[in-house]
């Protein structure tokens, strides 16, 4: 009788939760993403096999590694994207609260590896790179202390995140990872800046870097051997950064021909931090040119989403997470062809490491999510919902 007098309310169907994930995220990144990954396995073809012929090992033990930890870090990738942005949050905060501890654990219980900077738990079939994870975990903390900080009698949060990039970069300091703290800083002034920073404050920062710098320089001589290596007009041909120019000029715009380059028989980390030297010599400038406007069209489709995003923390956490996975990129081909100093960072999903590729794929996961299109309703509702 009720349904007969006032009509029955019809039933909502729901959309399935694959095609509205494949209907709003941004096919341009996700298939950029999955080509990074083929280059890298093609690259890890070539690089991996002298390291694994000195170890004793199966030709393609490495590629082979490469390509599982790849595998987990896609599907990783797919699943986080699938989040919505609180879900993101939510994760980045216990991924950061986890990686931290992590991080403060490692001068009792972590390893070397013969580098002189102790960065990883080693667990002996692998091992884990904590500051690898700490890196989107942080973007997202520090965009929900800045979000937070924006609403009526909010927390301080600019205050709060200064102070915890501050630790942050203290605990990589003492590994020492300077590439990475640079990165953590990096990762916090842009979402400061974005964030509504006074340009002054800014200044102030980049006063303090250059001050730790000269401190670190004067204090630590792994730091200063670097730094002075980079700024020598002359490059020992012996060492990494001469094979990985020679390798370069060897390449050309065409390349020395498919397993014809002879870097990655000189280079020990040819399939990691060195990689794209290998891309150079034996397919050229042109794969080269291809991986940097795959690196490019991530970060600018991403940029260019997150303009029309309401959501305070979607638009800092994916701007911080799209300028530090390009940024990252930016470093490790900029440390091989001298534009910048030895840093013993990866190349995103195209180096060897199974830290590194899946750290990728959580970062890449949680920017997909936030750069997702979402309905945004009319202007005026936001002037309502603030009443």
């Amino acid at each position: 009788m009720t349904e007969m007098v006032y009509g029955s309310n019809p039933v909502r169907v729901s959309e399935p939760v694959i095609p509205r994930w494949w209907r709003t995220i941004d096919k341009w990144t996700l298939t950029s993403v999955f080509v990074l990954f083929g280059i890298g396995l093609l690259l890890g073809l070539a690089a991996s096999v002298p390291l694994a012929t000195r170890n004793g090992l199966e030709p393609f033990y490495y590629v082979q590694r490469q390509a599982f930890f790849g595998g987990v870090a896609l599907a990783v990738m797919i699943a986080v994207s699938m989040l919505s942005p609180a879900q993101v949050r939510r994760l980045g905060v216990l991924g950061f609260a986890v990686s931290m501890l992590a991080l403060m654990l490692l001068p009792v219980l972590g390893t070397d590896f013969g580098k002189g900077a102790v960065r990883w738990f080693s667990f002996g079939f692998a091992s884990v790179q904590p500051s690898e994870f700490l890196k989107p975990g942080f973007v997202a903390v520090v965009a929900w202390l800045i979000a937070s900080g924006q609403d009526l009698n909010g927390p301080p949060g600019k205050t709060i995140s200064f102070a915890l990039t501050l630790v942050v970069v203290g605990f990589l300091a003492m590994q020492p990872d300077f590439g990475q703290s640079a990165l953590i800083v990096f990762a916090w002034g842009v979402i400061y800046f974005v964030g509504g920073a006074p340009m002054t404050l800014i200044v102030v920062v980049g006063g303090i870097v250059a001050l730790s710098g000269l401190v670190f320089y004067e204090s630590s001589e792994h730091f200063a051997r670097r730094i002075d290596g980079f700024l020598s007009p002359d490059v020992d041909p012996r060492t990494q950064l001469g094979y990985a120019a020679n390798a370069i000029q060897e390449g050309g715009f065409f390349g020395v021909g498919v397993g014809e380059g002879q870097v990655k028989w000189s280079l020990p980390d040819a399939h990691t931090d060195f990689i794209i030297a290998v891309a150079a010599e034996e397919y050229g400038l042109i794969l080269v040119l291809a991986i940097l406007a795959l690196y490019g069209i991530i970060v600018v489709r991403s940029l260019g989403r997150l303009l029309a995003e309401r959501d305070p923390f979607a638009r800092l956490a994916g701007t911080g997470l799209a300028c530090i996975f390009g940024v990252q990129a930016m470093i490790n081909m900029g440390v091989a062809v001298r534009l910048l100093p030895a840093k013993g960072m990866t190349l995103p999903f195209v180096s060897y490491g199974g830290s590194s590729v899946i750290a990728a794929g959580i970062t890449m996961g949680m920017l997909l999510a936030l750069t997702r299109s979402r309905p945004r309703g009319q202007m005026s509702d936001v002037f309502r919902r603030g009443r």
